[in-house]
C-alpha cells in the first residue's frame, strides 16, 4: 500500500498505485465561460491530466492513500483548455483563492441557477428551478468534509436537492468517491438523470460507473454451455432463452433490468446468471467479453461510482475475512437514505443458511456435472443426498411462520433431539467435497462448488454450535423458505473500526436522521464518534401543505374495540379525502383486518400488499383514480407518488418494533445489561424514525398538500409522545374532521386553519 500524509492528500497531490496503467485526471471548475446571452455557455467542470505519480512519503491514511487527488484550477490556467496557461503549468501550486466556493455554484445567480435557466433538458431537470438555502448550506457541509477530510451527517428532508448537493462536491473533490444508496429508484435518478445533467453542464468528461450484484448479470459462459445442452424445461422456458440469447448480442451491460419480459421469480434466470459461486473467474472462456468483469473495468475507471447499500457492505464484509473485494480501491462515501444502514450492515456482517442454499447447491452441482461430461450415477446420488437431507433437516423447524429466537439452550436441545439428521446433512457435504478431491480432472467449476460446500459447512456450524456474546441466534419460517440466522447485536463497534476509522470522509444523508433534533441515537447505533452533522431547514411549507389530524376518541391501540373504530376513521377520511391515500400499518395481520372492514363500506379502488409485485402495486395506485392501498413495511419509505394522487396518509398505530422479535428482544437486553434505557434510547428513537419515513410519502413537491392521521392516542396521552411530535416536521394539527373537510377543500393560503404546530417553536 502506498503511503500519503493528509498533509499531502490536502493539497492535491496525486498519487498512484504502483500497478496502475494510466494517471488519474482531475477537474478544474471553469468560470470565465460565463457570459450570460440567455444561453448557456459552460460553467463546467474542465478535466485534465495529473501529472503526479509516484511513490508517496508520509502517513497511512486507510485505503484513501491508494486513490488520486484532482485540483481545481482556473480557466486561464488549465492547459487542457485552448489559450491557457503555457506548458508546465500544470504543476504549478494550486491557489485556494482559485478555488470556487460552493456559493458561486448553488448562490443566486450561480453557475446551478444558469445551467437550469438556460436551455436545459427538461426530461433531466425540474423546469421549475429556484435558489434553495438549504442546498447551498448542504453544498457547503459536504464540500467542507471533502476538503478538511472529516466525517459529515446531514439530515435534509424532500425538496432540499440533496443529491447535487453532495454530487458536485464529490467531483469537485478530487477523489473516487463511492455514492452508496438503499432504493434502486434513487440509483436510477442520479444514474439516469442528474449524472447526465452533471456531464452536459459541468463535468463533460466525468467518468461514473453503477456497480450491482453480480446476479444482476447475464453469464455468458452459462448461456453458451445451456444452448448445447437439454436443460430446458418446457415451452415456456424455452421461448424465454432463446429471447434472452438474442438479448445477449445486443446488450452492452448484461444486467437483467433490460429484461422487461422475464418474471421476478424466473428459475431460468438462477441457470443463466453470473453469481460468484459458479464463476470460474480468468478461467472462463468468456472472462474478456464477461458483463461483470467489463462492470468492474468501468468502476476501475469511474470517479463516482454508484452503489447500493447491500453491495457495499457485501464488499466491507469480504474484506473483514481476507475474501478479497468486490468494489475498487475509493477514498470516500456517501450514503444516501442512510437511516437503513444499520439494518443493511447487520445482514451482512452475521451468518446465514436456508434451505434454498442447500437446494441451490444441490441443482448447481448436477448442472455443472452434466455440463462437463461428469455426471457419473455415484455423483448424482452424492448430490441427490444433500437436497434429500437438506429438506429433512429444515423440516425438523416448528411450521409456523414468523420469526423466532434460537437461544443457547434451545440449540443445544434441538441437536440433542436431531443430532442424527444434523451429522447427516453435514456428513452428505463432506461426501460430495471428497469425491470431487478424488476425481483425476478437477476443473474450477467443481473446485468452487466444493467451496462453497466446505463453506456451508462451517456456517451450518457456526448457526448450531458457536456462542459468540456479540450475536442473536435466531430462524425464521417464510413462505417456502426456513432461514437460519446468527445477527450482531451491537454493529457499532463493526462499524467504527472497519469503516469509520478507515476512511477520513463518508457522508451521511437523509430526511430522517434525527429524534427531537438530536444526532445521538444514528451516531450511537452507526458508532460515528467524530462528525460534524446538521439539520437543514424544510423546504416545503409543511403547516400550509400538511395537517396532521389525531382523533380524541379512540380505545387503546392493544384494546378489542380498536379495529373497528379505526376502520370507522378509515372511511371518513377516504370519503374526504375522495380514495387517494395510503393507509399504513406495522403488521399484516392489522392490515388484512382493516382491510377487510373498510373495502365493503367505500367505493374506491382498493389495493392491498401481497396481491401482487410491490412495482406492479404502485403502478396501479398512481394510474388509478382515487385509488387505496393497504400495505406495510415496504411502502413506508422509497415511494414517491408526487401529486393529488396521494392526498392522505393513515398510519393505525405508531410504529415501535415488536418487541418478541429476536433482534430487538437481544439489542433491548443488551442495553439493559449495560445499565441503559433501552425504551427511551432505542425503542423510541427507532419508531421516531419509522413515523417520519411514513408520513414523508406525501409531501414529495411544493404543491402537494395533504392530510396526515394518525390512529394512535399514545401520541397525545403518554410522555413519550413529545418526542415524536417534537420530531416531526411543523405540520397543523387538528383533532376534528370537520377541520379536515375544510383544509381539504381551501385552496392555497387558507389552508392554514390555525391549526397549532406539530412541533414547539
Amino acid at each position: 500500500m502506498l503511503n500519503v500524509s493528509k498533509e499531502e492528500m490536502r493539497h492535491g497531490v496525486s498519487w498512484e498505485r504502483e500497478d496502475a496503467a494510466s494517471t488519474r485526471e482531475g477537474y478544474a471548475i471553469v468560470t470565465a465561460l460565463f457570459i450570460w446571452t440567455g444561453e448557456s455557455k459552460g460553467g463546467f467542470l474542465a478535466k485534465r491530466v495529473s501529472n503526479s505519480a509516484g511513490e508517496a512519503p508520509g502517513t497511512k491514511v486507510g485505503r484513501a492513500a491508494r486513490t488520486a487527488q484532482r485540483e481545481y484550477v482556473p480557466i486561464e490556467d488549465d492547459p487542457t483548455v485552448p489559450g491557457s496557461a503555457p506548458q508546465g503549468a500544470a504543476d504549478a501550486p494550486v491557489s485556494e483563492s482559485a478555488k470556487p466556493s460552493m456559493h458561486e455554484v448553488f448562490g443566486p445567480g450561480g453557475f446551478l441557477e444558469k445551467c437550469m435557466v438556460a436551455g436545459f433538458d427538461r426530461l433531466t431537470v425540474c423546469s421549475d428551478y429556484e435558489y434553495r438555502p438549504a442546498q447551498l448550506e448542504m453544498a457547503e457541509l459536504v464540500h467542507d468534509a471533502f476538503e478538511s477530510h472529516h466525517h459529515a451527517i446531514v439530515e435534509a428532508g424532500t425538496g432540499t436537492g440533496k443529491t447535487l448537493a453532495y454530487l458536485l462536491p464529490a467531483i469537485c473533490s478530487g477523489r473516487r468517491v463511492i455514492i452508496s444508496t438503499a432504493t434502486k429508484s434513487l440509483q436510477e435518478q442520479l444514474y439516469q438523470k442528474d449524472i447526465p445533467f452533471l456531464q452536459k453542464h459541468f463535468a463533460p468528461n466525468l467518468k461514473v460507473a453503477v456497480m450491482k450484484g453480480r446476479a444482476n448479470f447475464l453469464c455468458i459462459s452459462k448461456l453458451n454451455q445451456m444452448a448445447d445442452q437439454g436443460l430446458l424445461k418446457g415451452m415456456e422456458e424455452l421461448d424465454a432463452f432463446r429471447q434472452i440469447k438474442d438479448w445477449a448480442k445486443l446488450t452492452e451491460t448484461g444486467d437483467r433490468a433490460e429484461l422487461t419480459f422475464l418474471p421476478d421469480d424466473s428459475e431460468l434466470w438462477g441457470k443463466l446468471d453470473a453469481r460468484r459461486d459458479t464463476c470460474t473467474g480468468k478461467n472462463c472462456p468468456s472472462f474478456n467479453p464477461c458483463f461483470v468483469t467489463g462492470m468492474h473495468q468501468r468502476a476501475e475507471e469511474a470517479d463516482l461510482i454508484i452503489v447500493n447499500h447491500h453491495l457495499f457492505f457485501a464488499d466491507l464484509a469480504l474484506k473483514q475475512d481476507d475474501f478479497g473485494s468486490i468494489l475498487p480501491e475509493y477514498s470516500a462515501v456517501v450514503f444516501d437514505e442512510a437511516h437503513e444502514m444499520e439494518d443493511v450492515a447487520s445482514d451482512y456482517f452475521g451468518r446465514q443458511i436456508s434451505n434454498f442454499r442447500f437446494e441451490e447447491l444441490a441443482r448447481d452441482a448436477d448442472q455443472t456435472l452434466r455440463l462437463l461430461h461428469l455426471g457419473t450415477s455415484s455423483l448424482l446420488r452424492k448430490t441427490q443426498r444433500i437436497r434429500e437431507r437438506g429438506r429433512g433437516f429444515f423440516e425438523l423447524f416448528p411450521p409456523r411462520g414468523g420469526r423466532f429466537s434460537f437461544l443457547r439452550n434451545e440449540r443445544e436441545a434441538f441437536l440433542e433431539q436431531n443430532r442424527e439428521a444434523y451429522d447427516s446433512l453435514a456428513t452428505s457435504l463432506k461426501s460430495m467435497e471428497a469425491e470431487f478431491a478424488a476425481l483425476t480432472a478437477k476443473p474450477e467449476e467443481l473446485t468452487r462448488i466444493a467451496r462453497r460446500s466446505f463453506e456451508l459447512r462451517q456456517e451450518l456450524s457456526f448457526l448450531l454450535e458457536s456462542n459468540e456474546r456479540n450475536f442473536v441466534y435466531w430462524y425464521e419460517r417464510r413462505n417456502k423458505g426456513v432461514f437460519l440466522t446468527a445477527t450482531p447485536i451491537d454493529i457499532s463497534q463493526i462499524l467504527r473500526e472497519r469503516f469509520f476509522e478507515q476512511f477520513d470522509t463518508v457522508i451521511l444523508t437523509s430526511a430522517t436522521l434525527t429524534v427531537g433534533g438530536r444526532f445521538d441515537y444514528i451516531r450511537q447505533r452507526l458508532g460515528i464518534d467524530h462528525a460534524k452533522d446538521r439539520a437543514l431547514p424544510p423546504e416545503f411549507d409543511y403547516p400550509k401543505q400538511a395537517l396532521l389530524y389525531l382523533p380524541r376518541k379512540m380505545p387503546d391501540v392493544r384494546d378489542a374495540g380498536f379495529q373497528p373504530k379505526a376502520a370507522d376513521e378509515i372511511v371518513q377520511l377516504l370519503e374526504l379525502t375522495h380514495g387517494r391515500a395510503f393507509c399504513l400499518f406495522t403488521s399484516y395481520s392489522q392490515m388484512n383486518d382493516l382491510f377487510e372492514r373498510v373495502r365493503s363500506r367505500v367505493s374506491f379502488p382498493m389495493l392491498l400488499q401481497g396481491t401482487a409485485p410491490r412495482s406492479v402495486l404502485l403502478e396501479r395506485f398512481k394510474n388509478t383514480e382515487a385509488a387505496v392501498l393497504f400495505a406495510t413495511a415496504s411502502f413506508w419509505q422509497g415511494v414517491d407518488v408526487p401529486g393529488e394522487q396521494l392526498s392522505c396518509v393513515i398510519v393505525d398505530r405508531l410504529p415501535f418494533a415488536v418487541p418478541s422479535d429476536p433482534i430487538v428482544a437481544a439489542r433491548v437486553r443488551a442495553l439493559q445489561e449495560d445499565g441503559r434505557n433501552p425504551f427511551a434510547e432505542f425503542q423510541v428513537p427507532q419508531a421516531v424514525l419509522s413515523l417520519k419515513q411514513g408520513f414523508g410519502r406525501l409531501i414529495r413537491a411544493k404543491t402537494d398538500r395533504g392530510v396526515l392521521a394518525l390512529l394512535d392516542t399514545r401520541l397525545q396521552r403518554m410522555p413519550y409522545g413529545k418526542i415524536f411530535l417534537e420530531s416531526l416536521p411543523r405540520y397543523g394539527i387538528t383533532h376534528e374532521l370537520a377541520d379536515v373537510a375544510r383544509f381539504l377543500d381551501a385552496n392555497g393560503a387558507s389552508g392554514r386553519l390555525g391549526a397549532k404546530s406539530a412541533s414547539p417553536s
